[in-house]
C-alpha cells in the first residue's frame, strides 16, 4: 500500500501495521529530518512522517499529520489515514478516505475500498474496485479480485491468480498452482487418448518450452514449487507428492520435511511414509507421532498398523481410537480388522459396521465375510453388494463366490466380469475357466493373461494348456541338433511351477524330456513329488529307470502308488515279479487292479492272476 506516491509499503493486509523495529541512529535522524520538513509545512514530509508513526502504533502523532497531508491532496496521506481511522474502528470513515485516495489513482486504496465492500457483502462494488487495483498492477489487488470471481465460480479468476503470483504473491501461485492441478486431472484422460492415437514427434528445445507451458500439470508443479521456495507449506506438501509419484524421493522428502518443520501434519505423515519405505522405521514413527499429535488420522492409523505388526495391540488399538477421534474412518476399520485377528467376533462385528455405515466399503467387504463365516449368507448379500456397488473389488468378487455357492452361474460371472475388469486376479482366472467351458478360447486366453501377468499360478498353468493345444506336435530331438527354443507355453508353465504349481512342475518336466534335457525334467520332476504330486513321483519313477536307477525309482513308485497312482503300482508289480519277488508283486498289482484306470486295471488283474499261477504251482 503506498504511503507516499511509490516510496514505501505498509504490511500485505494492506490495512495493518506491524510494531516497530528497535530503533537504530540512521532511521533516527532520517524521521528528526522530517520531523523538521514537516513543521517547516513540507507535505511529502508530513505523508511520511505520518506513516513511520502509524507503523510504530502512534496513531495520535501520526493522525494529525496524515490529516494535513490529505489536505493538500496528498493521495498516500489519504490511504494511509484510511489505515488509521480502520484500526481506531471507524470503517465507514475509512472507506471514504480510502474512496479519495483511489479516485486520485491509489491502487492500494482502491483494494483497500474493495475488500472494505467485500466484508459488507456489497459485491458489485468490491469487484470495481479491486478491479481499479488489479488493473493498474497491485499484487494485493489482484489477489483479492481473484478471490472475489474464485468464489463466484468466474473463469477469469485464474487470470489475476496468475498476475498475482507472477508479482511473488505466495499464497496465489499455491491456489493458481492446484487450479491447475484440478484441470491436469480433468485433462489427464484425453491427453493419455491422444497419446495412444498417434506416435509423439521429437521435441527440440524450444518445442519442450512450449509443450511445457502447455502442459498444466507442469506449470502447477512450476507453480507449486515457487510458493514452497517462499514458505508455503501446503505448496511444498503438493510438490513432495509430485516428486515422489514421479520417483524423485530424494527431493520429495526434502520439501515434506521442509512443511513439516512448519507444521503441517501431513507433510509429516507423507514424510513418515517415505521413511518407512526407505527401511528407516524409527524414523518413520518418529514423524507418524508428529502429525497424528496434530490430529492427523491417516498418520495415528499408520502408528496403530505399526503397533499391531510388533504385537503390541494395546498400543495400536489406542491409536486407531484416535484416527477415529480425528474424523478418519478408517479407524474404526482397522480396529475390526484387529478385533478379528484377535478372534473378538462380536468387536470386530461393530467396528466394521461403524466404519461401514459411515461409508467404508472395505469395512462393509469385511463385515460380509464375518457374517457368512458366521452362517449368516442372507445378513452378508446386501454388505457386499453395497460394497461392490461403492467400488469394492474384492466384494465384487465375492459376490460371484456367493451366487456360485448357489449355482446361480449367470450371476455369478457377472460379478466375476466386474472384479476382473478392475483388476482382480481370481476374478479374472474365474471368467477365464468360464469362457474356456464355453469354448471362447479368445476370450479366455485375455483373461487368463490377465491372471496370470497378475501372478495367479493357476491362470499361468491354464493359459500354458491352452497354447498347449495349438502346438503342432513336437519332432524327436535328433542327435547333435540344437535344443529347440522354449514355446510361449512352457514359458506359462515354467511360471507357474517356479509358484509351485505342482502340474505345471509335471509339465515342464515332461517338456524337458521331450527335448532331451533329463537333468532339467528330473529336476521339476522332483519338486513336484516332493511337494506332493503323484505324477511327479511316477515320472521321476521313469526317468530314473531308464538311466538304471531301479532301487530309487521303486521309492517314487512306491510313494505314487501309495497316494492312488495306479500305474505306479503296476510297475512295482511288474519290477517285483521281475525280480522273483512273486508275493510283493501280487499284493502290488492287486493294487493297480483297484486304482485303475481300466486299461491298467487289466493289465494288472492278468499279470496277478499269472504270479497266483505261478505261486501255487
Amino acid at each position: 500500500m503506498d504511503v507516499m506516491g511509490d516510496k514505501a509499503t505498509l504490511l500485505e493486509t494492506g490495512r495493518f501495521v506491524q510494531p516497530a523495529d528497535r530503533e537504530d541512529p540512521g532511521a533516527a535522524a532520517e524521521e528528526m529530518r522530517h520531523r523538521l520538513a514537516a513543521e517547516a509545512g513540507d507535505v511529502d514530509a508530513m505523508s511520511v512522517l505520518g506513516s513511520l508513526l502509524l507503523r510504530r502504533g502512534d496513531l495520535d502523532g501520526a493522525e494529525s499529520l496524515l490529516r494535513a497531508a490529505t489536505a493538500e491532496g496528498d493521495r498516500a496521506a489519504a490511504n494511509n489515514l484510511g489505515v488509521l481511522l480502520h484500526q481506531r474502528g471507524y470503517a465507514d470513515e475509512a472507506a471514504g478516505w480510502w474512496r479519495v485516495a483511489a479516485v486520485a489513482g491509489s491502487a492500494a486504496a482502491a483494494h483497500a475500498l474493495g475488500r472494505h465492500h467485500r466484508e459488507r457483502g456489497d459485491e458489485p462494488a468490491a469487484e470495481y474496485w479491486l478491479r481499479q487495483s488489479a488493473e493498474q498492477g497491485h499484487t494485493l489487488g489482484a489477489y483479492a479480485l481473484a478471490d472475489l470471481l474464485e468464489h463466484r465460480g468466474d473463469v477469469g479468476a485464474e487470470r489475476w491468480l496468475r498476475a498475482a503470483a507472477e508479482r511473488g504473491h505466495r499464497e496465489a501461485a499455491y491456489r493458481l498452482a492446484r487450479a491447475l492441478d484440478r484441470r491436469a486431472g480433468a485433462e489427464r484422460p484425453d491427453r493419455a487418448e491422444r497419446a495412444t492415437a498417434a506416435p509423439r514427434r521429437r521435441l527440440d528445445r524450444a518445442d519442450r518450452a512450449d509443450e511445457a507451458a502447455r502442459t498444466p500439470a507442469d506449470e502447477a508443479e512450476q507453480w507449486y514449487r515457487q510458493a514452497a521456495a517462499r514458505g508455503h507449506r501446503r505448496a511444498a506438501l503438493h510438490l513432495g507428492a509430485i516428486l515422489e509419484r514421479r520417483g524423485e524421493l530424494k527431493e520429495a522428502g526434502r520439501w515434506y520435511l521442509n512443511s513439516a518443520k512448519d507444521g503441517e501434519a501431513r507433510a509429516a505423515c507423507a514424510l513418515g511414509f517415505l521413511l518407512r519405505d526407505a527401511g528407516d522405521e524409527e524414523s518413520a514413527a518418529v514423524w507418524w507421532l508428529k502429525a497424528a499429535q496434530d490430529g492427523d488420522g491417516n498418520a495415528a492409523n499408520a502408528l496403530g498398523a505399526l503397533h499391531a505388526e510388533r504385537g503390541e495391540t494395546q498400543t495400536a488399538e489406542r491409536w486407531y481410537r484416535a484416527a477415529m477421534d480425528a474424523g478418519d474412518v478408517n479407524g474404526a476399520y482397522n480396529l475390526g480388522l484387529l478385533c478379528a485377528e484377535q478372534g473378538r467376533t462380536a468387536h470386530a462385528d461393530q467396528w466394521y459396521r461403524r466404519a461401514a455405515y459411515a461409508g467404508h466399503r472395505e469395512a462393509a467387504n469385511a463385515l460380509a465375510v464375518l457374517l457368512l463365516q458366521g452362517g449368516d449368507a442372507a445378513g452378508a448379500e446386501p454388505w457386499f453388494s453395497k460394497a461392490a456397488e461403492a467400488g469394492s473389488v474384492d466384494a465384487a468378487f465375492n459376490l460371484g463366490i456367493l451366487y456360485a455357492s448357489r449355482d446361480d452361474e449367470a450371476a455369478a460371472l457377472r460379478w466375476y466380469e466386474r472384479a476382473a475388469a478392475d483388476g482382480h486376479t481370481d476374478a479374472a482366472l474365474q471368467v477365464g475357466t468360464a469362457r474356456l467351458r464355453e469354448g471362447d478360447e479368445q476370450e479366455a486366453e485375455r483373461h487368463l493373461r490377465c491372471a496370470a501377468g497378475g501372478g495367479s499360478a493357476e491362470a499361468a498353468y491354464r493359459l500354458g494348456t491352452l497354447l498347449d493345444a495349438r502346438r503342432p506336435p513336437a519332432e524327436a530331438p535328433v542327435l547333435g541338433e540344437p535344443a529347440a527354443e522354449k514355446t510361449e507355453c512352457e514359458e506359462w508353465y515354467e511360471r507357474a511351477a517356479e509358484m509351485g504349481h505342482r502340474r505345471a512342475q509335471v509339465r515342464v518336466g515332461m517338456l524337458a524330456s521331450a527335448r532331451g534335457d533329463v537333468v532339467e525334467a528330473a529336476r521339476w520332476y522332483r519338486k513336484a513329488a516332493e511337494a506332493g504330486s503323484r505324477n511327479g513321483a511316477f515320472n521321476l519313477g521313469l526317468l530314473l529307470a531308464r538311466e538304471g536307477s531301479e532301487p530309487e525309482a521303486a521309492l517314487w513308485w512306491t510313494r505314487a502308488a501309495d497316494a492312488g497312482h495306479g500305474r505306479a503300482a503296476l510297475r512295482l508289480a511288474l519290477l517285483y515279479a521281475r525280480r522273483g519277488q512273486l508275493a510283493q508283486g501280487q499284493r502290488w498289482a492287486s493294487r493297480a487292479v483297484d486304482l485303475g484306470p481300466a486299461e491298467v486295471a487289466e493289465r494288472a488283474g492278468r499279470l496277478r492272476e499269472a504270479l497266483r499261477q505261478e505261486l501255487t504251482a
